[in-house]
């Protein structure tokens, strides 16, 4: 009797086994598998150990590939749920034709999407080399929403012009009108020196002067590193300095002649994110990062963070896997970016609408837009450029 019961479980448990295989194979049929490239700058200068130890405001803390992890596990169980896979792959490159072949061989190998950490001419590069929709997680430079847009190019940092107008806002709405501008000596300064400027015309602040620093072990030139000299002689009610490397404004605030506030790169600095940010369920994703990677959350680890959730809402909903569609998808995404509000991407640069929030290194002090600032369509729209300002010749 007992090895006839025996046979008889025996029996049972190979057709539960036989079922449960049957019902696994049935679920991974009707799952829809995604694949993505993640490409980095190998010799990124702001990932170097010095850099990192320093912390700049608005500087990358690490690679972007944690970010995008990070959301990948934040998500997984409504990917799980809509029976999507998304599996990926970080390629680091050293150079714009090595992230161009790496971008057109994943297109080759049935990637569907690119999300990029690259200077802003290898993103340029690539986005116009491949199909698939791409996605900017590290670059901020407004040619790459305008001159050297493309359709399937997508952007989750905010642009400079867009941190620009933030910090304009700001200033207007503490009445600090008049603006002493300091810029470096890089290209790169010079072009954010006249997004600035951009900025402060459009919301009617005074340009009291512009003035050129540089950091130099020449000692003729020690004066244009010197913040009192460089802040004196002159009536201002902010010094607004534009410093891509960090090192000169760092040192700034305190340390010039009038007691006026310090902002741009040091002092008051626009950022998509900052680890203090406590409102929102900020806090509760700024603290799984920190768990996750022993770091602070910067901005640029928000937008590989969004970019994580970008993908994964829009294939969520598609049935078909193919980079067309999900190009379609994602420029249709109403997303939570935890900061309060439903963020898109704009049609006419490909640019995520978004707040920007205001800190001094310690806290967040405030948000853009500010109170008060209003738009005819989205208050979001007051960062960047606006629709009538369009100079993308690719997008609608």
């Amino acid at each position: 009797m007992f090895q006839s019961m025996s046979a008889s479980l025996n029996q049972s448990a190979h057709r539960l086994l036989c079922a449960g295989a049957l019902a696994l194979a049935c679920a991974t049929a009707h799952t829809a598998n995604w694949s993505v490239t993640l490409l980095e700058d190998q010799d990124a200068p702001e990932q170097t150990k010095q850099r990192l130890e320093r912390a700049y405001l608005g500087h990358a803390g690490g690679p972007a590939a944690e970010g995008w992890s990070q959301a990948l596990a934040d998500v997984r169980f409504e990917l799980d749920a809509a029976k999507t896979q998304i599996s990926w792959k970080a390629h680091s490159v050293s150079s714009l034709e090595a992230a161009r072949a790496a971008a057109q061989q994943a297109e080759k190998a049935g990637q569907q999407a690119l999300v990029v950490n690259l200077p802003a001419a290898w993103v340029a590069a690539v986005s116009a080399a491949v199909k698939l929709p791409v996605i900017n997680v590290g670059s901020e430079v407004d040619t790459l929403r305008e001159a050297q847009c493309q359709r399937n190019l997508l952007h989750t940092l905010p642009s400079d012009r867009m941190r620009a107008d933030a910090l304009a806002q700001a200033l207007v709405s503490r009445k600090w009108m008049q603006v002493l501008l300091l810029t470096g000596p890089t290209e790169q300064d010079r072009v954010r020196g006249a997004t600035a400027q951009t900025s402060l015309r459009r919301y009617g602040l005074k340009l009291v002067e512009q003035r050129l620093f540089k950091l130099s072990a020449d000692p003729r030139e020690r004066d244009l590193a010197n913040p009192l000299l460089l802040t004196s002689g002159v009536t201002y009610d902010a010094v607004w300095v534009v410093d891509s490397d960090g090192e000169f404004a760092r040192s700034l605030p305190y340390n010039i002649q009038a007691a006026r506030p310090v902002v741009g790169d040091a002092g008051l600095v626009p950022l998509a994110w900052h680890a203090q940010y406590e409102r929102y369920g900020a806090p509760q994703v700024s603290r799984r990062f920190t768990k996750a990677y022993q770091r602070p959350m910067t901005q640029q680890d928000w937008a590989s963070w969004m970019a994580g959730k970008a993908i994964s809402q829009a294939a969520s909903g598609l049935a078909k896997a193919g980079p067309g569609e999900l190009l379609v998808a994602l420029n249709r995404l109403a997303l939570d970016g935890s900061k309060g509000v439903s963020l898109q991407f704009r049609p006419w640069d490909g640019q995520l609408q978004q707040t920007l929030l205001l800190t001094d290194g310690q806290g967040v002090v405030g948000v853009a837009p500010v109170e008060g600032v209003l738009h005819p369509h989205n208050v979001l729209d007051t960062l960047g450029v606006d629709r009538n300002e369009k100079r993308c010749p690719n997008r609608l």
